[in-house]
């Protein structure tokens, strides 16, 4: 079975790589598609994907390299600074500055700080203007690098913190450690509630990133999902913007074994709250300098694909009004999508496990969603304001908004064998013309979908 994928950050900067070295990795990568196809390491309920047989790195990887040695694109921060037109922004002061990020994960990272700092000399970014950690429902377990669910968010908390500034490298950023793991059904959230609503009481942020989620089938009921809204409903009367990933299995997930995933379509919670800006996936094709190679398709590489669908428990949204010819009567997602695919990873710099201290890569929803945060952030700075729900804005922006309709690929997953012996694919939803259940609107051009965002927002 297809196992438990992770979003990896990317971080690249041009380097200067040794043949010797260029062949040792290469002779990895051969042994392990010798051995059989890459695999995803398993982990808990971040949405990102780390490929066990792909080592650790001591050079950030250029996209030549990564093709030679994995048979995979990689991008390093200023080639998606180039692709999704940053530049423009970044030029004239528009990097987030004045405006808080703040990102949720269980357990965080004991490394993040010093992570952070090396990731922005390798690749000449500034430090931020503050990096806060905050435990406010409690202080977390004592990191151990060899425990799988600790280490698994901490390479979620270094991708989040990281790409979210690479986006908004103005920014300030908090990151907010909760003390028991999220993983599927209410297990985590109410800890993960608790914090937000600590965050959003003492003002401590204008965009909450969330890289993670549960099936809503995995929940006790439909009551259980609506019991755990109030930070979103916190949020809304405070103008916060809230986003969450729309998962990396398409339009299936984990069942409450986070064995199995469900034979037929699903979605995921909070990425399903109307209350929530969904956040997709879509596959870059660029080339080392950053430059397109073809147009954004939907994430369905292999390892992963961009999850949305509808909702088995919310209702239609009035923003998705004029979309209900695609969503029916239930809330669809996603609502926008940003580069997540496995074949064209993000490069990361972690120090949390002293054996795999360096550079990795990562892929998934994990890491759209901090770098849709790092967009948000420049629109509010733009505006002034916190730019508070979304849903309105987004659905009456039109293409000369700067949005780009994605309209190739699908988020069919499978085949996938599940604990029952049986083989499983789940079909999907195919991206078009306008919004669709793969891509949500498609994805961004952002010197000018951040100004319109900024215009529209609060309107």
């Amino acid at each position: 079975m297809n196992q438990y994928r992770r979003p990896w950050r990317h971080s690249l900067t041009t380097v200067l790589v040794g043949l010797a070295m260029l062949a040792s990795i290469s002779a990895v990568a051969q042994s392990s598609r010798a051995a059989g196809p890459l695999r995803p390491v398993a982990a808990p309920r971040p949405f990102h994907i780390e490929i066990g047989t792909i080592p650790t790195l001591t050079f950030p990887p250029t996209t030549s390299f990564c093709l030679q040695a994995f048979g995979l694109h990689c991008y390093q921060p200023f080639q998606l600074e180039k692709a999704y037109n940053l530049t423009p922004l970044h030029a004239v002061g528009i990097d987030g500055r004045g405006k808080t990020i703040v990102i949720v994960d269980s357990f965080g990272s004991p490394t993040i700080e010093h992570d952070l700092h090396v990731f922005d000399q390798a690749f000449d970014l500034p430090d931020p203007p503050s990096l806060t950690i905050l435990q406010p429902a409690g202080p977390v377990p004592s990191f151990d690098p060899t425990n799988s669910d600790m280490s698994g968010w901490a390479s979620e908390a270094t991708l989040d913190v990281e790409w979210a500034h690479v986006f908004a490298p103005g920014a300030a950023i908090v990151l907010v450690e909760t003390p028991v793991s999220e993983t599927e059904g209410v297990q985590g959230f109410p800890e993960i509630v608790q914090a937000e609503n600590y965050i959003i009481d003492n003002d401590l942020g204008d965009v909450i990133s969330q890289s993670f989620g549960a099936t809503e089938e995995t929940f006790p009921s439909r009551q259980s999902i609506l019991g755990l809204r109030s930070a979103f409903k916190n949020a809304k009367d405070h103008k916060v913007t809230v986003l969450a990933a729309s998962g990396d299995f398409g339009a299936t997930d984990v069942e409450l074994n986070l064995v199995d995933l469900y034979p037929m379509r699903v979605n995921d919670w909070p990425s399903s709250d109307p209350l929530v800006t969904s956040v997709g996936g879509t596959q870059l094709t660029l080339d080392d300098a950053g430059n397109r190679l073809s147009p954004d398709v939907v994430w369905n590489d292999g390892f992963g694909a961009g999850g949305g669908g509808v909702s088995a428990v919310f209702r239609r949204p009035e923003f998705q009004d004029d979309v209900r010819g695609v969503v029916g009567r239930l809330r669809g997602t996603p609502d926008i999508s940003l580069s997540a695919s496995c074949d064209g990873f993000v490069v990361v710099y972690y120090s949390f496990d002293p054996n795999r201290v360096g550079y990795h890569l990562i892929c998934g929803t994990s890491e759209a969603t901090p770098e849709f945060a790092g967009i948000v952030a420049m629109a509010a700075q733009v505006a002034g304001r916190r730019l508070g729900q979304l849903g309105d804005s987004l659905y009456d922006l039109g293409k000369r908004s700067g949005i780009v309709d994605s309209t190739q690929g699908n988020n069919t997953f499978g085949p996938f064998t599940n604990s029952d012996g049986n083989t499983y694919t789940v079909v999907g939803y195919s991206a078009g013309p306008g919004y669709d259940l793969a891509s949500g609107l498609g994805t961004i051009n952002a010197a000018k979908f951040v100004r319109a965002l900024a215009a529209a927002a609060g309107d």
